[in-house]
């Protein structure tokens, strides 16, 4: 017997009939499951009927997973994060795949609900228990559920299930779109609802993967039960350290249960002390409660003050007190809003700032990229590099739109530690369907994602999608196709958003081409929000000191990785040079790793090239030793950071609020603009950003008026003061000594530095609010430097460990 039957319900008494179980109980389908696969052709397998016939491969499985790493664990594939041998991986492209595995059922009641749940299908699937077809899958995005009432076997027996998955890039090609738009997304991947970079970027490999990528667990609930329960913040009193929050909350309510019986309770706790506390009946499914909260400690972002949390839960009991279900989650009270203008021109100066409980919040930090190309593996990965958040003192990250949606315990590292996240949708440098259909797809996905994680305090912005309207302007140059006829980002999207987070701001696209900036022709330069980064020529180009952009939530440079890093990622051979060399394979590691979309074909940024010019523009030369070039191409990388970095402190609300750089760290072993690579491998950059990134920070800007303006920054909400002292390391003499006062959340000119001819390094060493000792240097003089001087001028700073 499948499930209970009927007759037995009848010929229970009634009090038992509708007693209620205990609460929601979860089995874990992770682990051990068995892989098959096979060429998919031009007709999938889409139950298991269709197996008859079909030769395939067999291989454990685990799971979550992906495909690539099983095959790599029985011996089939050679490691693909080595050289070039990504692109071996393209035959599997048009692979289809069975995931399969046996457990036996749990306990359940006759009245329980079963839900089968995948956190995450790669991509394109149907699902089957005991070979009844459960349902089907088509987003990579997003989470699944099925019931699974009829299907699953009784209590202690046993299930089959099978997971049945199709090829993306066969699916994807299905779709044709009307106007092959210039991006770095192909076409197969615009119908194609998976993480765009899979299908190759400029900063990852092309991988089209498969898998069930997030866990996978069979659900067992009450019939009466938590559907949803989302925590926000309605109105704040700083003065009076009061709010007002709402819990909005749906449940599934049978008819029989809307007696007044059962209870809803509502338990607010701080550090475990209790805040608030009571219950009320339940009369109906769809509730919302407004709860006064006094004694309010307020969620500030990094550096403005605590990132206060309260546990809160919602407790659903039946009326003997008895507990069915319940919701825990935890509360940042605080307010979000985005003072923004469509335009930034001389005659009408634009804005961009973020303001959080009233206060305006100077923005410094980074976009949060993908952080592996097997997504499976994510999670190992997050706790160290969410470490390279902290210690470069973060305040925000953008999560980039090329990326999958991260999970919770993203975003509660997010809560916990005051980063403000900037949550783009998953879409990005592409001209996408304006179809129903697809308006139906993207409807449906972006509900998933906002009821997921709204109630996460950290997350201060909703953005439509990364360049987007951008990238209609990379081709029909003689015919500008206006961005706000997107339907996708202008109506869709906003609408969802309107619907189940309407507290929240929204952006359009990063950068937003509003009408008024396609009416101005779609010029950059009136944007308030820009990324910045152009021809990558040398760093203090007008490019960017001349950016009229207040914000940029993109801006980056290249650096090598350590020699210990390149060792791992080419095979020996391969090391160095990257040109001039007998067989060709090894300049084409060099050339996969830079990143290129199509192994020998397709699209590269040469950014080999591009790196090398960059050494020569700083340094007047390219050396020829490995380790030399290393360090010069490192070196060149952390002086533009910290040079933008602090040209937009320097000038810290007047106008600049915040810069988004690009980026933390490498989600495959590359050559890029992170500043810690696939291994964990900081490069120079990192420690320079470390010394630019502190709440309150000393730094030097270029000279104007004849002098160097000595600035000081603080982005506190408290008042500052400390002893500065700069010195020529080169001369060692003391160019200024004296004191700094900066009140909150402000900037000063502490002096203006004669300006110096020659070139060389300036040391700033200066004492924090604690006390502490800190320190950060300027490079003075014009390109092109004596790579030999610099490195003997920084390690006589005394700042870095330099070889």
């Amino acid at each position: 017997m499948k499930h209970g039957t009927l007759l037995t319900l009848l010929v229970m008494p009634l009090s038992l009939a509708f007693s209620l179980p205990m609460r929601a109980e979860s089995l874990s389908l992770n682990g051990s499951w068995t892989l098959d696969y096979w060429e998919q052709g031009r007709t999938a397998v889409v139950s298991p009927e269709g197996m008859a016939g079909i030769r395939y491969g067999t291989v454990p499985a685990t799971v979550p997973g992906n495909v690539e790493l099983d095959l790599l664990a029985a011996g089939l594939i050679e490691e693909p994060e080595l050289g070039s041998n990504v692109y071996l991986l393209r035959k599997y492209e048009g692979y289809q795949w069975r995931y399969s595995r046996h457990f036996k059922s749990p306990a359940f009641s006759d009245v329980d609900d079963l839900a089968l749940r995948f956190g995450g299908i790669d991509c394109f699937a149907e699902i089957f228990l005991n070979g009844i077809h459960v349902g089907n899958a088509s987003n990579m995005l997003i989470e699944h559920e099925y019931d699974v009432r009829d299907a699953v076997s009784a209590p202690g027996e046993d299930n089959l299930l099978e997971v049945y998955i199709r090829s993306s890039v066969i699916e994807g090609r299905k779709n044709i779109p009307p106007t092959i738009s210039l991006n770095f997304a192909q076409p197969e991947s615009v119908f194609a609802r998976r993480a765009p970079h899979t299908y190759g970027w400029d900063i990852m490999p092309r991988l089209v993967s498969a898998g069930l990528w997030r866990d996978v667990s069979l659900e067992v609930r009450s019939p009466v039960h938590i559907v949803d329960a989302h925590w926000y913040t309605n109105a704040i009193d700083l003065e009076a350290r009061t709010a007002s929050v709402y819990l909005d909350y749906t449940i599934t309510l049978p008819a029989r249960f809307q007696d007044g019986k059962m209870r809803a309770e509502v338990i607010i706790t701080k550090d475990g002390k209790e805040k608030v506390r009571y219950s009320k009946a339940i009369y109906t499914h769809a509730i919302r409660e407004k709860i006064n909260v006094e004694d309010v400690e307020f969620r500030w972002p990094r550096g403005y003050g605590e990132p206060a949390l309260y546990d809160v839960t919602l407790r659903i009991l039946d009326e003997g007190g008895k507990e069915i279900d319940s919701n825990r989650k935890r509360l940042g009270i605080r307010t979000i809003k985005l003072e923004s203008t469509t335009t930034n021109t001389e005659e009408n100066p634009g804005k961009f700032c973020f303001i959080v409980n009233g206060e305006r919040i100077y923005v410094h930090g980074s976009n949060w990229t993908p952080m592996d190309a097997l997504h499976s593996r994510d999670p190992q990965h997050l706790e160290r590099t969410f470490a390279i958040v902290t210690d470069l003192n973060c305040n925000m990250l953008r999560c980039w739109g090329g990326n999958v949606y991260e999970d919770h315990p993203f975003y509660d590292l997010c809560d916990e530690n005051g980063v403000m996240v900037w949550q783009d949708f998953s879409m990005g440098c592409t001209q996408y369907p304006q179809d129903l259909d697809f308006q139906r797809t993207i409807m449906d996905e972006i509900r998933s994602v906002v009821v997921k994680l709204r109630t996460h305090p950290s997350i201060v912005l909703w953005a439509g999608n990364n360049e987007d309207d951008q990238a209609l302007t990379w081709s029909l140059k003689n015919f500008m196709i206006d961005p706000n006829r997107d339907v996708i980002s202008r109506e869709v999207i906003p609408r969802v958003i309107y619907e189940c987070d309407p507290t929240r701001p929204y952006l359009p696209s990063s950068p937003f081409y509003s009408e008024e900036v396609y009416s101005l022709g779609n010029q950059t330069r009136f944007m308030p929000e820009d990324h910045l980064w152009g021809p990558r020529g040398y760093y203090k180009d007008p490019f960017y000191t001349e950016a009229k952009c207040l914000f940029a939530s993109e801006i980056g440079y290249h650096g090598m990785p350590n020699r210990e890093s390149l060792e791992k990622m080419f095979p020996k051979e391969s090391v160095y040079p990257w040109s001039d060399v007998k067989e060709r394979r090894w300049k084409e590691d060099w050339l996969t790793k830079a990143v290129r979309i199509f192994g020998e074909q397709g699209y590269t940024p040469d950014r080999n090239n591009l790196m090398i010019n960059q050494v020569r523009l700083l340094f007047g030369e390219v050396p020829t030793d490995l380790d030399d070039f290393i360090f010069a191409s490192q070196s060149v990388q952390a002086e533009a950071m910290k040079y933008f970095i602090e040209m937009f402190r320097g000038r810290k609300f007047v106008p600049n609020t915040g810069m988004l750089w690009w980026n933390i760290r490498d989600g495959w072993p590359l050559i890029s603009d992170a500043i810690v690579d696939w291994y964990f491998s900081p490069k120079m950059a990192y420690y320079f950003i470390r010394n630019a990134q502190k709440d309150v920070c000393v730094l030097i800007n270029d000279a104007s008026e004849g002098g160097h303006p000595l600035v000081v920054t603080n982005d506190t909400r408290e008042a500052a003061s400390g002893e500065v002292t700069v010195t020529d390391v080169g001369s060692g003499k003391v160019v200024f000594k004296g004191k700094y006062e900066v009140g909150p959340n402000g900037r000063e000119v502490i002096a203006r530095l004669p300006e110096r001819s020659g070139q060389g390094i300036f040391k700033i060493d200066y004492t924090g609010r604690g006390g502490e000792s800190l320190h950060n240097h300027y490079l003075y003089g014009k390109a092109p430097f004596s790579l030999k001087e610099y490195r003997n001028l920084l390690k006589k700073t005394g700042m870095f460990e330099l070889e």
